[in-house]
């Protein structure tokens, strides 16, 4: 750095200031590049707890294919998707995912499983890692540590092959992945490291690259949501409020009428896969109007995700009008409520043994939980029976030298009964009781959001997601908002964001405004005004008295941009013979920052841009442009020399500073 640095908290920023007046321009034909041309949109929903991908050729989009059926499902638990799980070598080289990585390292021998790296439910990782970075790792089954970008890069290198094959073999010829835009969704809640761990995690699978970048979107799951809803029928949802099956609704009528004889064959043999969306705007989307709102709750099994739009009118643009929130309130509450009841029967040291030693039982026993957790109702009165494998009682009893049936006696959880058939019986009521926890705290959250200023007027509560599948969260709901705007699940609830996903791949241009997550800005010099700045920042340079290290900001946290706007702002070197003139961009969550020394405030991102060797005849005030442009998940900036037009680009990095 040159000799600029500042003695109060050197953080070393050469001196730049703001030339007076900061103007803001707004941008909007600079990027009107040309957009390639992509065959197919695939999207990937990677769940937390199940994952699937969709696909629909830009040529015929109205018709949405999701993904073959999987070999391998559960009892109790059809859909779609595939299990998030996936299993590596004791070598470490990627061996399977889904169904068939859990069949897999379920029927491998104890002795040999303990070296297999077997992941489940991962994703959560990217949530609650405060510092993620490329380093960040993630535990096996067996307690052994993997790189999560790797995990990520198979999980997703998976699907990409899975699709391209699948797309090869219905169109008889090889596609190539030059052809395929994808699209993967992640929660709107995730902060900006995370979403962009996506994306490199994408890149190392080989599905865009840095130089490529348009290849990919990461879309945001309840966005994707909400483009779906726009397009449902009546038929293809129910009104909580009404509850009777709407239009007499049966599963096998999944096709709007209205299409050829000849069109229609082709989808009656896939017909299980394919959907159509009618390129209309659907019933319930009708009845809004221009400046309508409206409440996309995402549950899925990780986290949960809400999202208030307002349409604008005539496209029925989105606009978000209060910034994501929600948190890690998903249906996994249920799971582990269910594992503190197996503690506070079996005691958590042998539940924690039980899990090392024996991880193939453990997950069986999650699995039979899993198909009558989805049979929980509100008005069930006939009890649930869990299998316990037979390796759970049988280590039981070696473990304690007494039998589970004991356990059960004497442990006074009085709702949970042995049933001689090797299951334990759960009341509904105890059943309820699992849900309860998480439940309440998606109810509170959403009091919480009805409550602010910005949502007063909603019209809808869509709510998607896997877990908007329970009933008893269904119920909930209802009670709880039913009162106050409609409550509607679309049907097949579960791909709802899959579908969404795709629709957004075909038109990203669908959502105009977003809420920034964060405030951004650049580490400036400022004159220094006695009494306004404090004396530790006053830096002295050739007779000029300088306050350092003020944040200069850019763009604050919950402001909203439009997709593509672009923030200008004009700095001066502040010693004119500068010739190197390095930029910091810093970002933090609170609105009013003032320094970038303050608590919070992250570097992500530095524009160098050197001038040496340029025209000696420069304007003693010489002018440097910063621009930063609002993408996707993207943000780039851009520094410019106004003289001489030398520029230097740079993508804002959370990851690596």
């Amino acid at each position: 750095t040159s000799a600029y640095s500042s003695p109060a908290k050197s953080l070393g920023d050469p001196g730049i200031t703001p030339l007076s007046p900061s103007h803001i321009v707004k941008d909007s034909d600079a990027d009107d590049a040309v957009e390639q041309l992509f065959l197919v949109v695939v999207a990937i929903d990677f769940g937390t707890t199940s994952s699937g991908y969709a696909y629909s050729f830009t040529k015929e989009p109205e018709c949405i294919h999701v993904m073959r059926r999987w070999e391998g499902g559960d009892p109790g638990v059809s859909n779609q998707k595939t299990p998030t799980t996936i299993l590596l070598t004791p070598e470490r080289k990627f061996h399977s995912f889904g169904y068939a990585a859990r069949d897999f390292y379920h029927d491998l021998d104890p002795t040999e499983s303990k070296h297999w790296l077997y992941f489940e439910k991962f994703k959560m990782k990217l949530h609650t890692t405060g510092n993620l970075t490329m380093e960040t790792d993630l535990t096996a089954a067996n307690g052994k540590k993997v790189k999560a970008l790797e995990i990520f890069a198979y999980a997703l290198q998976f699907f990409k092959e899975q699709a391209l094959k699948e797309l090869s073999d219905q169109g008889g010829s090889d596609f190539e992945n030059t052809e395929v835009r994808w699209v993967i969704t992640v929660p709107a809640i995730w902060k900006q490291p995370a979403k962009q761990f996506m994306r490199q995690a994408a890149y190392k699978a080989g599905m865009a690259s840095p130089e490529n970048p348009e290849q990919l979107i990461i879309a945001l799951e309840p966005e994707a949501a909400s483009i779906y809803c726009r397009k449902l029928r009546l038929h293809q949802m129910i009104d909580l409020s009404s509850r009777a099956p709407v239009n007499g609704y049966s599963p096998s009528d999944t096709i709007g009428t209205g299409f050829t004889q000849g069109k229609e064959h082709v989808r009656r043999n896939r017909q299980s896969r394919t959907f159509m969306v009618e390129n209309v705007i659907g019933e319930i989307w009708s009845e809004l109007e221009e400046g309508d709102r409206y409440i996309v709750v995402d549950s899925g099994g990780g986290t949960v995700d809400m999202t208030v739009h307002q349409i604008r009118l005539p496209e029925g643009h989105l606009k978000e009008l209060y910034k994501a929130t929600g948190g890690p309130y998903g249906s996994l509450g249920v799971d582990y409520e269910f594992e503190k009841l197996l503690c506070k029967i079996f005691g958590e040291d042998f539940i924690e043994q039980f899990k090392i030693k024996r991880p193939a039982a453990w997950v069986d026993l999650m699995i039979a939980f899993e198909s009558r957790k989805r049979a929980a109702a509100p008005d069930r009165t006939n009890p649930l029976n869990i299998t316990l494998p037979f390796s759970f009682i049988d280590y039981y009893k070696k473990f304690r030298g007494h039998s589970v049936e004991h356990a059960l006696r004497k442990s006074n959880v009085d709702f949970v009964k042995w049933s001689s058939q090797g299951m334990l019986r759960m009341s509904p009521d105890a059943m309820n009781a699992l849900f309860k926890p998480t439940i309440d705290q998606i109810v509170q959250h959403l009091s919480e959001v009805f409550d602010k200023p910005e949502v007063t007027n909603v019209k809808f509560l869509f709510l998607v997601g896997g877990f908007a599948e329970s009933p008893l969260l269904q119920q909930a709901v209802q009670s709880a908002f039913g009162s106050r705007c409609r409550v509607i699940i679309p049907q097949d609830v579960g791909l709802t964001i899959l579908k969404g996903a795709v629709l957004f791949g075909l038109d990203p241009a669908v959502i105009k405004v977003r809420r920034s997550p964060l405030t951004y800005g650049v580490g400036v010099l400022n004159r220094f005004v006695e009494g306004k700045h404090p004396p530790e920042k006053l830096l002295v340079k050739d007779g000029t008295r300088w306050c350092t290290d003020v944040f200069d900001k850019f763009i604050s946290a919950d402001q909203s941009v439009a997709l593509g706007e672009t923030v200008t702002r004009s700095y001066t070197p502040a010693k004119p013979s500068q010739l190197v003139i390095v930029i910091n961009i810093y970002s933090s969550e609170q609105d009013n920052v003032s320094f970038i020394t303050e608590p919070g405030v992250k570097k992500c991102g530095t524009l160098r841009l050197d001038l040496t060797g340029t025209d000696a005849s420069v304007p003693n005030r010489r002018e440097i442009k910063t621009l930063m442009q609002f993408g996707d998940t993207e943000i780039k900036a851009v520094a410019v020399d106004v003289a001489t037009s030398k520029s230097v680009k740079v993508g804002i990095d959370f990851l690596n500073y």
